[in-house]
C-alpha cells in the first residue's frame, strides 16, 4: 500500500478510538494542540483531518468549545460490526473463542475475487468458534488481506478475537453485509454441535479502508441459538444486537 498521508494518520487514530468504543458518542476528543504535540504535525494537517471527520459525520466540533464523537444516527446493527464477545457478557453470560486455525494460505478464487487479489495470491485464513456458556453460537471463517493488515498472524486471538483485532486497528469507512439461510455442512454442524438439519444463518461480511478490502468473513449461526437485530431507544440510541 502507499504510505499513508499525514492527515489521515491522524483521522485514523481517532476512528480507531470510536470504532472500538473507547471513544463514545458525545466523548471530547484531545484538543488540537494536544493532536500537534501528539503526531508532530502542522496545525493545518490536523485541522484538516478534524474536518474529513466532520465531513463524514463521525464527529462535531463546537467553536470555542472542542471536537465531541458524534451521535449515533438510527440503524440497522447489520451497518455495523457487532461484538459478539461483548453481546455475550452483557447477557451475564461467559464468553469465550476457541481459534481453531490461522494460517497463511493461497486464496481460492472466490475469496481472491472478494479481496481484490488474484487467484494464488497469499491470505491470511483463520477458523474461530465462539461460544456461551460453552455453548456454540457462532463459526466464523475468516479472510484477511495481508496487504493491509502484515501482523494479521502476530497475534493472540484467544485473548482479542480476530475481529475485534481489526475494529480495533484498522479503520473501515465501507462495510457489505449479506444474510443467508443455509444448512451446515457435515464439518460445520459437528464443530457447532448441531444436526446436520437444522437450519443456520451465514453472516458474510466485508470490509474496506479507502477503497481496499481489509477482510471477508462468513460467520455462520444455528438459527435456534441466535438471531440477528437490534433495538434502539426514542432518540435512536442502540440498545443492543
Amino acid at each position: 500500500m502507499e504510505p499513508t498521508a499525514l492527515y489521515q494518520q491522524v483521522e485514523d487514530y481517532i476512528v480507531r478510538h470510536i470504532q472500538d468504543g473507547s471513544w463514545p458518542p458525545g466523548h471530547r476528543l484531545p484538543s488540537e494542540h494536544e493532536l500537534v504535540s501528539r503526531f508532530g504535525m502542522s496545525r493545518m494537517t490536523v485541522n484538516r483531518a478534524l474536518r474529513d471527520l466532520v465531513q463524514q459525520g463521525r464527529i462535531v466540533r463546537v467553536a470555542g468549545v472542542g471536537s465531541f464523537v458524534a451521535e449515533d444516527k438510527p440503524q440497522s446493527t447489520l451497518l455495523h460490526i457487532a461484538s459478539i464477545a461483548r453481546e455475550v457478557r452483557q447477557r451475564g453470560h461467559d464468553y469465550r473463542c476457541a481459534l481453531l486455525s490461522a494460517d497463511r494460505v493461497a486464496a481460492p478464487g472466490d475469496i481472491a475475487a472478494w479481496l481484490g487479489l488474484r487467484s494464488g495470491q497469499s491470505v491470511f485464513h483463520s477458523v474461530c468458534l465462539h461460544l456461551e456458556n460453552e455453548v456454540p453460537v457462532q463459526l466464523e471463517d475468516r479472510y484477511v488481506n495481508p496487504q493491509v493488515v502484515p501482523d494479521f498472524l502476530d497475534q493472540d486471538f484467544r485473548v482479542v478475537p480476530p475481529g475485534e483485532y481489526l475494529v480495533q486497528n484498522v479503520p473501515f469507512d465501507e462495510i457489505e453485509h449479506v444474510v443467508d439461510a443455509v444448512l451446515p455442512t457435515p464439518e460445520q454442524a459437528n464443530r457447532l454441535q448441531i444436526d446436520a438439519a437444522e437450519p443456520c444463518l451465514m453472516l458474510t461480511r466485508r470490509t474496506w479502508t479507502r477503497t481496499t478490502p481489509v477482510t471477508m468473513v462468513r460467520c455462520l449461526h444455528p438459527s435456534s441459538r441466535y438471531r440477528l437485530g437490534c433495538r434502539f431507544d426514542a432518540v435512536g440510541n442502540q440498545r443492543f444486537g
